[in-house]
């Protein structure tokens, strides 16, 4: 509404200035004529149109400008409306780099923290320290392990200690649960002098089967001790290095097929192996010795008391199928503990873990 009646006074402010100016033109030429020829004129008449006409010239000017900057208002608004939509209706694209020049990577997500294993003391065994915490496995689920540290392991803050991994045989369970009296067995040995002291990693035998130990014979990469678990125990534990310098792997009764697949199957991380009063698949423990990968040559004691005749028979028969084997089978170095007596099976018991012990510590490096 405003704008039409600036246009109004505009033209019509043009209009009134224009003819003022031409008729104050004309007076003013009649007036000089009239000086020429001596005669007296009148200056009232040209003053005043004079006047009049730059007035009407001032009211053009002033009509005009509110002219010209709404144009150009109206159109800057326009311009900034449509950029606005273009910003809520879609992205603008981003500059593509210039010729020759790579473009700027995303920046990368933080990377998710790392998942620090808490272990908490459950009690204190022959004299250590048991103690207990839930790791990841290959599968998502956790899984519990204990880890007996000895009583040595708390007298010298700088030392590194070897590692046994104890192996069960009912699934979900620990070995130490199987056989109560395992870490006695242990801390005999270190204390009559046959051992240095070693840290015990039990970890629970692995699920989905009632038979762990044939599950660790038929694929060796099912041993419960799997990465996250020596990661896990490393991080938490002063230890030797995962791998055959520093860690040996031991099963006692139904645990002993497990110790002896693993020690068989995985010279790569463990540096020997004691199976003590187990009973054998001696064709299948032949089969996963004969498969293992090139590495040095499997270690493995087999233990049984002398009153155990099936256990007897049972390892002699596996260290023969072994030495007839093919592959790594035939080049393990396989021993034997054949006599060991006493008067009660839990006292030979003892004794044989102590023989198995005294050969890890034999084979496996020095705690650092």
């Amino acid at each position: 509404m405003l704008r039409p009646l600036l246009v109004v006074l505009l033209l019509a402010a043009a209009a009134c200035g224009a003819w003022l100016a031409r008729d104050a033109l004309a007076r003013w030429r009649d007036l000089r004529s009239a000086q020429t020829y001596e005669l007296t004129g009148e200056q009232r008449p040209v003053l005043l149109r004079a006047a009049g006409a730059v007035l009407c010239a001032v009211c053009v000017v002033a009509s005009a400008v509110p002219l010209v900057l709404g144009s150009l208002g109206g159109s800057g608004a326009g311009s900034g409306l449509a950029l606005e939509d273009t910003r809520t209706g879609t992205a603008p694209k981003p500059a593509a780099p210039p010729p020759g020049e790579a473009a700027a990577p995303a920046q990368a997500a933080p990377a998710p923290a790392p998942v620090v294993t808490r272990f908490e003391s459950i009690g204190h065994p022959a004299g250590g320290d048991l103690q207990e915490a839930s790791v990841a496995g290959r599968d998502g689920h956790p899984h519990k392990v204990r880890v007996w540290l000895p009583a040595e392991y708390a007298k010298d803050p700088n030392a590194r200690f070897p590692v046994i991994v104890l192996h069960g045989a009912t699934p979900r369970k620990t070995a130490d649960t199987e056989v109560p009296d395992v870490f006695d067995g242990i801390a005999s040995a270190v204390q009559t002098g046959r051992s240095r002291p070693f840290v015990v990693v039990v970890p629970e035998a692995p699920s989905g089967t009632e038979r762990p130990c044939d599950l660790v014979a038929a694929a060796p990469q099912a041993v419960a001790d799997d990465a996250a678990l020596r990661t896990a125990v490393a991080a938490a534990f002063r230890t030797a290095p995962a791998g055959p310098a520093g860690w040996g792997v031991l099963g006692v009764e139904g645990g002993a097929p497990c110790a002896a697949a693993a020690g068989l199957s995985r010279p790569d991380l463990y540096g020997a192996a004691a199976a003590v009063s187990g009973r054998y698949d001696t064709a299948a423990l032949a089969r996963t010795g004969a498969e293992a990968p090139a590495a040095d040559a499997p270690r493995l004691l087999l233990a049984a008391a002398k009153a155990d005749a099936p256990g007897l028979d049972g390892l002699r028969k596996l260290q023969a199928a072994l030495k007839a084997g093919t592959g790594q089978a035939a080049r393990a170095d396989v021993r034997t503990s054949e006599i060991v007596q006493d008067y009660t099976p839990a006292l030979e018991r003892l004794r044989l873990v102590r023989v198995a012990v005294q050969y890890l510590a034999e084979t496996l490096a020095k705690p650092s």
